[in-house]
């Protein structure tokens, strides 16, 4: 429970897309955009808040139970252990990932417009939203339903994530979309409950 807590990529990657494409009116470009070194002041702060959601998840957990959720910490402090030596400016979440050298380079996912490589769309169907959303993202979002804690800029980002797919995991506020099946959260398994959850 805390590795799935804990698996970074599964908001990282939704934050930084939501900050660059959520108000996306569908203009071509002519180049990708960087996915790292040019996260947005709204992608920045989307994470951090998400990455707050999960440690009160955490802690919601601890304290109704006796499981050991110790090893979930914000990102921030992630990726001070995790790239210190690779991150030139430490200030801030923001500035610690747009100057992360092990980053460099990356770029958002893109497809050509007919065939066109001049012409360049987001890509809804790359591993980020394909993979992160419902085997990361919506993972986290169950597990907090059953812990009863409440996740809005989670549920924001996720709910913008299954518009871009045409998948629906939250409706009405509640994580029992018409393709919860398709993912790997708790409820996939018929587990309504901290105690289930836990194997108890």
């Amino acid at each position: 429970l805390g590795m799935t807590l804990m698996a970074t990529n599964a908001y990282l990657h939704p934050s930084i897309l939501y900050g660059k494409w959520h108000d996306y009116k569908g203009a071509e470009m002519t180049g990708a955009p960087l996915f790292y070194e040019e996260i947005s002041e709204l992608g920045a702060t989307t994470l951090d808040t998400i990455s707050k959601e999960v440690l009160a998840v955490a802690k919601g957990i601890m304290d109704k139970t006796k499981e050991d959720l110790k090893n979930v910490e914000h990102i921030f402090d992630w990726f001070m252990r995790c790239y210190s030596a690779e991150i030139t400016d430490k200030r801030d979440l923001r500035s610690a990932i747009s100057t992360n050298s092990a980053y460099a380079g990356l770029k958002h996912p893109m497809k050509a417009v007919e065939g066109d490589n001049n012409r360049l769309v987001p890509d809804w169907s790359n591993r980020y939203f394909s993979e992160d959303g419902p085997y990361g993202l919506a993972v986290i979002r169950g597990i907090a339903e059953i812990a009863e804690i409440p996740t809005p800029t989670m549920d924001k980002v996720l709910m913008w994530m299954q518009s871009k797919t045409g998948k629906e995991y939250i409706k009405n506020g509640k994580f029992e979309g018409a393709n919860v099946s398709e993912t790997r959260a708790p409820q996939k398994y018929g587990y309504k409950n901290l105690n289930q959850m836990l194997g108890k």
